[in-house]
């Protein structure tokens, strides 16, 4: 347990890492709060630079926990509460699947993982893209999404090839995605907190600080509501495909060099 409590311990968090971290929640919330996605795509890459992957998982899912809380209570009107039950039941299927293993994926893997998905997503050809209002397909969705999520932490770009030929407007669209993220979130968060061989948040100045992001987060979504009221739906599909290509080059970019080098 010494040797566990040594491994996680942050001492690297100074006031300019503090500052950095932020400014982060504060960006990415933002971008998600209005794509409903990418967000997370940053935020994960941002964790990697610092810490080992286990805590890295566990940061992002909280801070991703309140972000996407949040902003379901902001959206909540707009909810589609049977997909979201559909989803959460998919994820806990694929935590249960992935008890057995206790797998914590390399840091290139999750880079690549990560990088790959919104190009993946996207060559979907249209007549056999999904759709998550249909039945079974929400909950397919979370299985789908909770296992991509205990590998590279986040599914938005996998996970909007359910979403992006429904219908539902930006609005539901957000909001529905938030609600069924918090739980594919509280799954990482269960399985790298409790279930992994040495678990991440056992030291409480991690959790202090994952509050203390949390707190950006939740003012990064607030500040994305009046811009994603004023966009249209069209803006909306339009403008989120491309910010998350450009951010899979990078990941995979990263991942890439990671790879190689190590």
């Amino acid at each position: 347990m010494a040797i566990c409590m040594r491994y996680f311990r942050l001492p690297m968090f100074t006031l300019p890492v503090l500052a950095a971290l932020a400014v982060v929640a504060v960006v990415t919330s933002f971008i998600s709060g209005i794509f409903g996605m990418a967000g997370g795509m940053l935020l994960i890459g941002f964790l990697l630079l610092f810490l080992p992957v286990p805590v890295a998982m566990v940061f992002h899912g909280v801070i991703q926990i309140t972000a996407n809380g949040w902003r379901s209570w902001l959206w909540r009107e707009h909810i589609n509460w049977r997909v979201v039950v559909q989803f959460g039941s998919g994820a806990g299927v694929a935590l249960v699947i992935f008890s057995f293993f206790s797998f914590v994926p390399p840091k290139y893997m999750v880079l690549l993982a990560v990088g790959l998905m919104p190009f993946v997503a996207l060559s979907v050809p249209q007549r056999f893209a999904p759709n998550i209002e249909k039945p079974g397909q929400a909950f397919f969705a979370g299985l789908l999404g909770g296992s991509i999520q205990l590998v590279s932490g986040v599914t938005g770009p996998l996970l909007d090839m359910f979403y992006v030929r429904t219908g539902m407007t930006r609005q539901v669209n957000v909001a529905t995605k938030a609600a069924a993220q918090v739980l594919g979130h509280l799954t990482k968060v269960v399985y790298f907190g409790i279930m992994v061989a040495n678990p991440a948040g056992h030291d409480v100045e991690q959790w202090l600080v994952m509050a203390f992001a949390g707190a950006f987060a939740v003012l990064g979504t607030n500040l994305s509501r009046r811009l994603l009221d004023k966009m249209s739906d069209k803006q909306f599909y339009w403008w989120t495909r491309r910010v998350i290509l450009a951010l899979g080059v990078v990941y995979i970019a990263q991942g890439v060099w990671q790879w190689t080098a190590g």
